[in-house]
């Protein structure tokens, strides 16, 4: 079994548009309110493939109970764990070529006593039930005020009781997760030039900076790049796959679907690379953040061998300069 935890989730509604003209009246073509959260579409990825799952999920106020709800209706198996703030909204603005614009609520503060029952509330659930859980994936942005640690701290623990440990963040939540030794990690371009430093221009440089979230502590990397395929880099070797897709709809949760394929797929090695990539492209075909099932998945359109380090990115990444020095 594949747990789920996300720290941060979320109602998502995406507004299909023609076009994004600032200060004009748009008319939507269609728009769609799903359940979202990194955790919670990881779960959604793997009930839609019959691959068993289990979410822990934080929610809290009116929003809250709506996600809560929506999640029911799919049929997810949950633990829900109240909290005092309210669940947050985002909005995604997806145009027919594939381009998206998302607004992302920040969401608000877990307290320390919440944070411990969330812990408790997954580890009661890993050891549940006739199997207990294989892993736990930690994903998402951190609400306000919750230390930048936190994932560190839990993937420790999680990892202590004998699971092994996704980690699908960004930022100083990322740089901290390393230390802790988590079995995967899945950053995209810009999480892997933000976290090391380094100019993402072409394949080569993906291997390069996974190799040193490696050296950092993580044990696998697995590097989405996106419309460029991923890179996979851990103990067994280096690969690199990519799944062309004709018509993009949109690229909310996408990331989450692969990572889905992946552990659905074994969790290590190429042909879990196929996978990930192979839910991965059925999620961009589809609208707002639907969750692809066996019927949209084509493994046929995926390739995986090994990297051409020369290969150069549709969509390149550069590191943020760094910030002024104060007078």
């Amino acid at each position: 079994m594949i747990l789920t935890l996300t720290l941060n989730p979320s109602l998502d509604r995406t507004i299909e548009i023609a076009a994004l003209d600032r200060g004009a009246v748009i008319r939507a073509a269609a728009a769609h309110l799903d359940p979202g959260g990194k955790g919670v579409n990881v779960s959604r990825a793997l009930l839609a493939n019959a691959v068993a799952s289990r979410a822990v999920v934080p929610f809290g106020g009116d929003e809250g109970r709506q996600l809560v709800r929506l999640l029911a209706e799919e049929g997810l198996d949950m633990v829900t764990v109240p909290v005092a703030g309210p669940t947050r909204s985002n909005v995604t603005l997806a145009e027919p070529d594939g381009t998206v614009t998302k607004i992302n609520e920040p969401g608000t503060a877990l307290a320390q006593d919440e944070l411990d029952t969330i812990a408790d509330a997954v580890l009661e659930a890993a050891h549940s039930g006739d199997r207990g859980a294989d892993w736990v994936v930690a994903s998402g942005s951190l609400p306000p005020e919750v230390p930048a640690d936190v994932y560190a701290s839990l993937c420790r623990r999680f990892a202590g009781a004998g699971i092994h440990v996704a980690v699908d963040t960004s930022g100083p939540a990322l740089s901290c997760a390393l230390g802790a030794a988590p079995a995967l990690v899945k950053p995209n371009a810009e999480e892997l030039s933000a976290a090391t430093g380094m100019p993402i221009r072409c394949v080569g440089d993906v291997v390069e900076a996974a190799a040193t979230l490696r050296a950092a502590g993580a044990r696998a990397v697995l590097a989405s790049l996106g419309g460029d395929g991923a890179v996979l880099v851990g103990p067994d070797g280096i690969w690199y796959g990519e799944a062309p897709v004709a018509e993009p709809r949109s690229s909310v949760g996408a990331g989450d679907a692969m990572l889905a394929g992946f552990l659905a797929g074994g969790g290590r090695g190429p042909g879990a690379l196929a996978q990930a990539l192979a839910w991965g492209a059925a999620a961009v075909r589809l609208p707002g953040s639907r969750m692809p099932g066996p019927a949209d998945i084509d493994p046929g359109a995926v390739t995986v061998g090994s990297p051409d380090p020369a290969r150069r990115l549709s969509s390149p990444a550069l590191p943020s300069p760094p910030a002024p020095a104060l007078p």
